[in-house]
């Protein structure tokens, strides 16, 4: 098999947490694990399928754990790994960038849904 070659190391990083959706996911699991149903409802404009193909690749690269509890009805849950962890300055920056980014072509947060990720922005 032929190894791998980047022409720049964001490019590896972009690999695992590029797309719409999965520093998305990432932000809402730095504040705890969350059922599947629990990130679609925070997500709602996510499909089921692509909910589940981006946890099922976040999960191969070792990013998230995926949690079963055998239980009738059976409970899953995701949670950030402990490699996923050393995401949180990322997803931080990301955050902050995407904060400043919204207050300059807006002037205030208002675009932004009520969640638990933006309630520091509404005081």
């Amino acid at each position: 098999m032929k190894q791998k070659k980047y022409n720049i190391a964001v490019e590896a990083t972009l690999e695992i947490i590029g797309g719409k959706w999965k520093c998305v996911i990432l932000c809402h699991l730095t504040h705890g694990r969350k059922r599947t149903s629990e990130l679609k409802r925070l997500m709602p404009d996510i499909t089921q399928k692509m909910l589940t193909q981006q946890l099922r690749e976040l999960e191969a690269d070792g990013i998230i754990r995926r949690i079963v509890y055998h239980e009738i009805p059976p409970r899953v849950e995701y949670e950030l790994s402990e490699y996923g962890q050393s995401l949180r300055g990322i997803l931080d920056a990301l955050c902050a960038w995407g904060e400043q980014h919204i207050h300059k072509v807006y002037g205030s947060y208002e675009v932004l849904e009520e969640n638990v990720l933006n309630e520091h922005l509404r005081s």
